[in-house]
């Protein structure tokens, strides 16, 4: 405090501030201040004791000193400047401008002080200085930008076609992007689905054309070559999945995720796919060379299924609608076993002899087009078949009769299961709806708000794809709830001023009680004079603000992000009217929050409660207190009445009863045992002058002591 009171008495006084004057200057300016503050002094000593007494008395002065002291300070001020040392218009200017400086020192002090105060009380607040500022990274040389920018075009390759030059990149980024990891998790590396992908394709080349080039006569020596070159290819995809990735795969082991290599392996090994797998690669097609290029001996590539099964539980979990695959699998199926019915039929006419007789195929056509339309109609029992007529034609005729019965009712009735899990959803609003309405019909509803609220239903599933969010959540873990709510909500919820400094987990268990409610156009969300609870957060869509004489003139409009009815959270009075009506303009989704809700959340966090009241103090003097509700008008006889009229205030003075001193006036003298002095005053009065009339006043004083 005394630097700073010395810096506003140097700055008071005209002292030569120029650093580059010389000493003459310097000793003559300071002559001419003596002069100018001393005109009358005989001698430098005077001049010098004066000046020393005069600040002397000035550094004396308590800073955090009273209001009296103050005073008592400025007028010791004012009479030493007022002595004959000084003239009037020298001590005014000098004393008006250092009760300025000192006034300013004051008022920082206390705010300072005051501050560090509210400090000590709420350490919640941070601190009023500013955190020194990050000083920024020095720039780089040029000699290394432009080292880096020669790296940087010779690790760009590019390459020339036609008229064209594009940028190509690398192969080392090709070697590293092919280039498979230690361990694999089935779950979520999709370059995994894709092997399996290209697996299946081989494993459904054996399973199809093994059965037909055994049975029709499709491979000759002219195209054996291709045959074998395909053959080779799938017995590559074999090995390599064998070799290659299914040792690599993760797998679970007590809870733990097991990626070490040596234990994946012997995971691998002592499972019973590895067993299938291994079986699968046997060259059995060597015996071609002692027996000749017979597909039988492939007949082992069959045992690959269990890869198949994978890829389409893989394939199903990645999915956007998983029932579309379902259903063309399904389909598959069927094709594949009137594939194989339709082999075996060759293989029975070839047995009996081509065109031996009616039944069998005659050797006309397409041979496997006719036998697959042979065994489509016997599966499916169209029927309109010929007759058998062998033992063997007949026996083998009752045993497709009875496949087909129990294939074709069991893809059917998978079929309806597929189709039935896919549409599960519709059925479900379709069944809510129907309810509904029968619901509504029953109670005679009036047209409108059916209407209404089949809107409320269709809007409501094309935007969500559900009726109610909650019940899908449900069934997760509380963990996978908030994951899913951080990234849907966390982002609007972010963006409130509100909740801003708060702990981030109280935010997250807000995130779960947020309920999102759809409104349709013209709805009210909230209307005037009705009491406030909940906060809306717009989600998606807008609402207008109406006010006005008449409620009808748009004031504002709210839009995705935007908040409104917060105070009606933090209003200590247990809620506040609301001040205008809030519609939605065409369909707007909200997030509501209550005020019971908040006050379950914040127990468990104080910090960010203290922070939220004060927050809330603030909007309160910003916005105003929450105003009263509307006085209910008093309904008895006296309504029935015109109000009386109100007395003139002539006839009050007259009568003596104006204000409220002669209303308690009034009411002390019917309690006070001294209304029988007036009493005796008035008995002396009226003995003494019996004409004489008393005031108003008096007249009412015996009223009420004679009551």
């Amino acid at each position: 405090g005394q630097k700073m009171l010395t810096k506003c008495l140097t700055e008071a006084l005209p002292v030569s501030r120029n650093r580059k004057e010389s000493a003459s200057e310097r000793s003559s300016s300071n002559g001419a201040f003596s002069n100018l503050l001393f005109p009358i002094a005989g001698s430098m000593q005077t001049k010098m004791m004066a000046q020393q007494q005069m600040c002397g008395r000035l550094f004396t002065l308590p800073v955090t000193c009273g209001v009296n002291n103050q005073v008592s300070s400025r007028c010791t001020m004012n009479k030493e400047l007022e002595s004959p040392h000084f003239g009037p218009s020298q001590a005014r200017i000098v004393n008006e401008y250092t009760e300025a400086q000192l006034q300013e020192i004051v008022k920082k002090m206390r705010a300072r002080t005051s501050i560090y105060k509210e400090k000590l009380t709420d350490p919640v607040l941070s601190s009023p200085e500013g955190s020194p500022k990050k000083p920024p990274p020095p720039a780089p040389p040029k000699e290394e930008k432009k080292e880096e920018d020669e790296a940087k075009f010779e690790g760009d390759h590019y390459c020339d076609m036609l008229c064209c030059k594009f940028k190509k990149p690398p192969l080392k980024e090709y070697l590293k992007k092919m280039k498979l990891p230690d361990s694999i998790d089935a779950y979520t590396d999709h370059r995994y689905v894709v092997w399996l992908l290209i697996v299946t394709i081989a494993y459904n080349w054996n399973c199809w054309f093994i059965p037909l080039r055994c049975v029709f006569p499709v491979q000759t020596p002219s195209n054996l070559y291709y045959w074998v070159i395909i053959d080779s290819i799938c017995d590559i995809c074999y090995l390599c999945d064998l070799l290659v990735f299914q040792p690599r795969m993760q797998f679970v082991k007590g809870g733990d995720i097991i990626s070490d290599k040596v234990e994946m392996k012997k995971y691998y090994k002592s499972s019973l796919k590895f067993q299938f797998d291994l079986a699968s690669v046997i060259p059995f097609d060597v015996l071609h060379f002692i027996f000749g290029f017979n597909p039988v001996f492939r007949a082992n590539k069959v045992l690959k299924h269990m890869t198949f099964f994978e890829f389409n539980d893989r394939l199903e979990a990645i999915l956007d609608k998983a029932y579309i695959y379902r259903v063309i699998r399904t389909t598959g199926y069927l094709l594949f076993i009137l594939h194989i019915n339709a082999c075996i039929y060759y293989w029975a006419s070839d047995f009996e002899g081509i065109g031996s007789t009616r039944w069998v195929y005659d050797g006309q056509g397409n041979m496997y087009l006719r036998c697959y339309y042979w065994a489509v109609r016997t599966l499916i029992t169209i029927g309109g078949l010929a007759e058998p007529h062998t033992l063997f034609e007949i026996v083998f005729q009752l045993l497709n009769f009875f496949t087909g019965v129990f294939v074709f009712s069991s893809l059917i009735g998978q079929m309806r299961d597929v189709i039935g899990a896919a549409t599960a959803g519709q059925n479900y609003y379709r069944a809510n709806m129907d309810n509904t309405v029968s619901y509504m019909n029953t109670y005679t509803i009036p047209k409108v708000v059916q209407n209404r609220v089949r809107t409320w239903y269709e809007y409501t599933w094309d935007s969500q794809g559900m009726l109610d969010e909650s019940e899908l959540l449900e069934q997760m873990p509380a963990k996978m709830q908030l994951a899913i709510a951080i990234d849907v909500n966390f982002a609007i919820v972010n963006k409130v001023d509100l909740f801003k400094g708060c702990d981030t987990q109280m935010i997250y268990d807000m995130l779960l009680r947020l309920k999102s409610i759809v409104y349709l156009p013209g709805d009210f969300v909230c209307k005037k004079g009705e009491i406030g609870r909940e906060m809306y957060i717009i989600k998606q869509g807008e609402v207008q603000v109406l006010g006005g004489p008449d409620g009808t003139k748009i004031l504002v409009t709210l839009r995705a992000g935007a908040v409104f009815g917060e105070i009606s959270l933090l209003a200590a009075s247990g809620g506040n009217r609301r001040t205008a009506n809030v519609v939605a303009h065409g369909f707007a989704n909200l997030f509501i929050l209550d005020k019971k809700t908040l006050n379950e959340i914040l127990v468990h966090y104080p910090d960010s409660e203290k922070i939220l009241m004060k927050k809330a103090k603030v909007l309160l003097k910003e916005k105003g207190k929450p105003t009263a509700g509307p006085t209910q008008p008093r309904v008895d006889l006296a309504s029935l009445f015109a109000p009386k009229p109100e007395t003139p205030k002539l006839f009050k003075a007259m009568l003596g009863l104006s204000g409220k001193g002669g209303l308690a006036m009034l009411l002390k003298l019917k309690t006070a045992p001294t209304a029988q002095v007036f009493h005796s005053k008035y008995v002396q009065i009226s003995r003494k002058n019996p004409r004489e009339k008393l005031t108003g006043f008096g007249q009412t004083c015996m009223k009420s002591w004679s009551r």
